[in-house]
């Protein structure tokens, strides 16, 4: 709806998100990036595993965004079930693309 272009990379889990961005960040010094979005979600099962994973995910995707200089939205999700999230991906997605996009201008402004 803002008028941005967008490419989907795709990864097989939360934990491989971080890295994804930053080799994605590192190929495009050709064509850089203004600012990604990190959208995936962590279900809760029945072990610790689950906080271990969101908790993990969400630092690596802030120190990947301090690390590279690009703003990176974080719509990395936790949730109780799938139902809920995809209730929430339709809603955070959109809202994390409106924050990749505010920070990217945040960027350009300030440089």
């Amino acid at each position: 709806e803002a008028g941005a272009s967008y490419e989907r990379i795709s990864v097989p889990g939360a934990l491989e998100i971080p890295a994804a961005i930053a080799m994605a960040v590192d190929a495009a010094k050709r064509k850089p990036y203004d600012g990604v979005v990190a959208l995936g979600c962590v279900i809760q099962g029945e072990t610790y595993h689950f906080e271990l994973v969101s908790n993990e995910s969400a630092r690596c995707v802030n120190e990947v965004q301090l690390a590279c200089g690009v703003p990176v939205a974080n719509a990395i999700l936790t949730t109780d079930t799938d139902e809920q999230a995809i209730e929430r991906m339709n809603v955070k997605g959109g809202e994390a693309a409106l924050v990749a996009i505010e920070m990217a201008n945040l960027l350009r402004d300030l440089a």
